[in-house]
């Protein structure tokens, strides 16, 4: 794909459709090797392994998939971003959160990318923390 921009929402599709699938591997598939993972209300990872303990912590604890996805890429394909809806199952108690018993909970959320050579090299995710915490307290 020689035009930047549409590789850029390509890959950010890719990432995304890897998620919904539950497809850890995929995920890291589009992710360069100084990958910088910057998550909601967390701590900053570095690197594709800590991203992968991430993901497996995340698979074990929510069962989540995004509708209502709208990508979005800068013409040069440097920059993107997602808006979309997380719909979830709290299924095992995440440690400082509310306890789970398999709450479902549906939550506005977007995320922010940096693009080079057709891979990410960071992500940064947002969604309304109170809002999720009100959900699963219900």
């Amino acid at each position: 794909m020689s035009d930047p921009q549409q590789h850029s929402l390509a890959t950010i599709r890719r990432y995304y459709d890897a998620f919904n699938a539950g497809d850890i591997a995929g995920m890291i598939d589009c992710l360069s090797d100084d990958f910088v993972h910057d998550v909601n209300e967390g701590d900053r990872r570095m690197g594709k392994d800590a991203f992968g303990t991430f993901c497996a912590h995340m698979s074990e604890t929510y069962k989540e998939t995004l509708t209502d996805m709208v990508v979005f890429a800068s013409v040069d394909g440097t920059r993107g971003a997602a808006e979309f809806v997380v719909n979830g199952q709290y299924l095992k108690t995440d440690p400082g959160l509310p306890e789970a018993h398999g709450q479902t909970y549906v939550l506005p959320a977007g995320g922010f990318f940096t693009l080079k050579d057709g891979l990410i090299t960071r992500v940064t995710t947002y969604y309304n923390l109170q809002e999720w915490i009100r959900q699963v307290s219900q």
